[in-house]
């Protein structure tokens, strides 16, 4: 959300249209999701100690009996949305996402919501313009900072190769890694580059500490390599994976939106967001789901933007359809297609005024594109904009949400309803968010207020 535009040439479509055409493209999109490695151009440095352990690790057929093994289910044990690279340091501080790296290693925490015995990483040249080499990865558990826990380093390799080649335009999903993980554990992810990568796909709004080092430093334990450098988004790294062994099954729950589940203005490094508020909650219930938080600062349900990725209903097959093991979805998205609507660019383009009526077209083809892959899908009501500053609070805009509200409350399109509206409103004013869980802008919640969000999920709906 910390966006006010889209690009220029947007156009105001009829409702009617909208829903049309927006159908049509995620149920495409949808059906065309296959989640898996994507053809690699060029891959190496397969030795053969790595073809053996490969058969051995990964081939699914028995050596005696021929027949095949029970396929592993993997769950999306965490997940971030990819977007252009872009540079707008005024807003969001520095990024190297249009820099690159070159002769760098990249080191990456995140926290998995769900455990297994294997795990897999997902990366994605999505957005780039050429062949992207990668020359090598490695997993481990996480310690302090930049560090990671002796004796929990794992190279990942691609097809059997540790060195892999990833065509423009195109995401890739490593081979199995065995490195048992628990629900809220920290892995660190990191990737060398040896060649220049050119601009790279990324998600700006990590909030969470991302090391960069000269030279490759795929294996060291240490810090020390990892102290000169670092910034708060993650790069060309979309997923890690689990799996519990063939034939046992986790699902995964999908928060998808804007800046709101992104976790635009909560604390950095501690995990608050309220997908990771509800992740906790999960784990307390004894409930073996994974959460995937798929939100994007800035982006829209109807519009696209050069810094805050695509609109909503293209992405929605691919980043919210398209984890694996994806059962229910909550999407929280629109209000910065009515917020943003008709200010000026500020560097990321221009933004037509939305109706209530098209809103709810687009809403309407996620939720046939999420029927249509049999997932159940959860609306959430748009929160309080009383008093921001951006030029969201007007009364021709606040006319949008509620009526957008309304509908998500009493139409019974979604298959349940959280209402976030309601749980972080004032109750003696209830345009407006509590004090005690605004952010600051009357726009992004707090930490308190990302935690009022979760409790308001019911686990039940899940």
């Amino acid at each position: 959300m910390r966006s006010k535009t889209v690009p220029a040439g947007a156009t105001r479509l009829s409702a009617a249209l909208v829903a049309v055409l927006a159908t049509l493209a995620l149920l495409a999109a949808s059906a065309a999701v296959v989640v898996g490695p994507a053809p690699v151009a060029r891959a190496d440095d397969r030795s053969h100690n790595d073809r053996s352990q490969h058969a051995s690790q990964y081939d699914h057929r028995s050596p005696n009996d021929g027949r095949q093994r029970p396929v592993a289910h993997w769950t999306a044990a965490w997940a971030t949305a990819v977007h252009h690279p872009f540079a707008l340091s005024e807003w969001f501080g520095p990024n190297w996402s249009e820099e690159g790296f070159a002769d760098q290693t990249v080191r990456q925490v995140v926290r998995v919501t769900t455990g297994g015995s294997q795990v897999r990483v997902r990366l994605s040249n999505r957005f780039g313009t050429a062949p992207l080499r990668v020359t090598g990865v490695t997993v481990a558990r996480a310690a302090d900072g930049a560090a990671v826990r002796p004796g929990t380093l794992r190279p990942v390799t691609f097809d059997g190769r540790t060195s892999t080649t990833i065509p423009a335009g195109s995401d890739l999903a490593s081979d199995p890694v065995r490195l048992p993980t628990r629900a809220l554990q920290r892995l660190a992810v990191t990737t060398y580059f040896a060649q220049p990568t050119g601009a790279t796909t990324f998600h700006e709004g990590g909030l969470t500490t991302t090391y960069r080092a000269a030279g490759d430093h795929r294996f060291a334990t240490a810090a020390g390599p990892f102290g000169g450098e670092a910034t708060h988004s993650y790069y060309l790294l979309t997923g890690v994976d689990v799996t519990r062994g063939p034939g046992r099954q986790v699902g995964t729950v999908v928060a998808f939106g804007d800046s709101i589940t992104d976790g635009a203005l909560s604390a950095a490094n501690v995990d608050n967001r309220y997908p990771d508020e509800l992740a906790e909650r999960l784990v307390a219930a004894g409930l073996r789901l994974g959460v995937a938080n798929l939100g994007i600062n800035g982006n829209k349900v109807l519009g696209d933007s050069t810094c805050f990725g695509e609109r909503g209903v293209a992405r929605f097959g691919r980043d919210a359809l398209g984890q694996p093991g994806v059962r229910t979805v909550i999407v929280l998205e629109g209000i910065n297609d009515i917020g943003s609507g008709g200010l000026p660019d500020t560097g990321c383009g221009t933004a037509p005024k939305v109706t209530a009526e098209q809103l709810i077209a687009g809403h309407h083809a996620m939720i046939a594109a999420a029927h249509a892959r049999g997932v159940r899908i959860l609306g959430a009501t748009l929160t309080p904009v009383k008093g921001n500053e951006y030029g969201y609070d007007t009364p021709e805009k606040e006319q949008i949400r509620d009526e957008v509200n309304h509908w998500i409350r009493t139409s019974g399109e979604y298959d349940g309803v959280v209402d976030f509206d309601r749980a972080v409103a004032d109750p003696a004013d209830p345009d407006a968010f509590l004090p005690a869980y605004d952010g600051g802008d009357h726009l992004h919640p707090n930490d308190a207020g990302m935690r009022a969000m979760a409790e308001a999920i019911d686990l039940a709906d899940l």
